[in-house]
């Protein structure tokens, strides 16, 4: 089996372990991100990720934390595969002859090559997932009835495959970043543990402890963009808040101060480390069992 292929099928695998485990704390976060800001004197939706949980247990039941990962699990092929084929390709690039290991530096270049590439399946992915956990907010002025209820409403409403891609710059600014320090970081670690640049005889703990690591390290270097992502993403259409990119995180910072731009913090990072060490293990693992 070529390189790429082998890259495709252990990225896919990967990619599914990483939607099992990290879907409900994505979906809380994603609900702490898109509630609207509190009127003087009122309470927010929700008081903080426990809130949230409980109160989408109460009205929608378990099925709720999984709520929108239909479109996510018919994707998370096609971005795990473009994600760690598009590195993959580019690490045969930096390497001076066949299965020499890369530096930390090569590999944080090969991350944001990669992040550039799955940026553009990422951004209708999420404003899919954005618009439907939004949907299940009391306030909300449009109800979707599923995500292809969401991807049927922005192309009949919103300006056709243009709409699906609202919010590309920021995601694009996620991605990139946030890929490049999420694989350097990866790299670093099997590196230390190892001692050396040899990370083929590392143990399946040190892979969980390096990816989930790894994971974490994505999000603190990117999630106020990531903020800035969905309140554009969820934005209305016909009467937008936001101008742009810029204009959301000035309104952001002026009208919650910087506490504003870590809504849903909290899930995200207890997300990140479980359900990156699941999806790095299992690459690592297919990815091995290939040859």
């Amino acid at each position: 089996m070529a390189d790429v292929a082998k890259d495709l099928t252990a990225g896919t695998i990967g990619g599914a372990a990483q939607l099992i485990v990290g879907h409900p704390f994505d979906t809380v976060k994603v609900k702490l991100q898109s509630q609207p800001a509190a009127l003087p004197g009122q309470p927010p939706t929700y008081a903080g990720a426990i809130d949230a949980v409980k109160k989408t247990l109460s009205a929608e039941g378990p099925r709720g934390l999984y709520k929108g990962m239909g479109v996510p699990l018919a994707t998370v092929a096609a971005f795990n595969a473009v994600l760690f084929s598009v590195r993959g390709q580019m690490e045969s690039l930096l390497r001076s002859e066949p299965g020499a290991p890369l530096t930390v530096g090569q590999q944080t270049i090969c991350g944001l090559g990669a992040g550039v590439a799955v940026s553009f399946l990422a951004c209708p992915t999420e404003l899919i997932k954005c618009r439907q956990a939004q949907s299940a907010l009391a306030s909300a002025a449009v109800k979707y009835g599923g995500p292809m209820d969401v991807a049927r409403h922005v192309l009949r409403s919103e300006g056709g495959m243009v709409g699906l891609f609202k919010g590309l710059v920021p995601t694009l600014a996620r991605e990139v970043p946030g890929n490049a320090v999420l694989f350097g970081t990866y790299e670093l670690l099997k590196q230390s543990l190892a001692g050396g640049k040899d990370t083929s005889k590392l143990g399946q703990g040190s892979l969980m402890l390096a990816g989930g690591l790894g994971g974490a390290s994505f999000w603190l270097a990117v999630y106020p963009t990531d903020v800035v992502k969905s309140v554009i993403q969820v934005d209305d259409y016909k009467n937008p808040k936001y101008s742009g990119s810029i204009d959301a995180f000035k309104k952001i910072l002026r009208s919650e101060g910087v506490k504003g731009l870590y809504r849903g913090f909290g899930p995200a990072m207890v997300r990140s480390i479980p359900a990156n060490a699941a999806c790095f293990l299992a690459y690592e693992l297919t990815r091995s069992s290939l040859g």
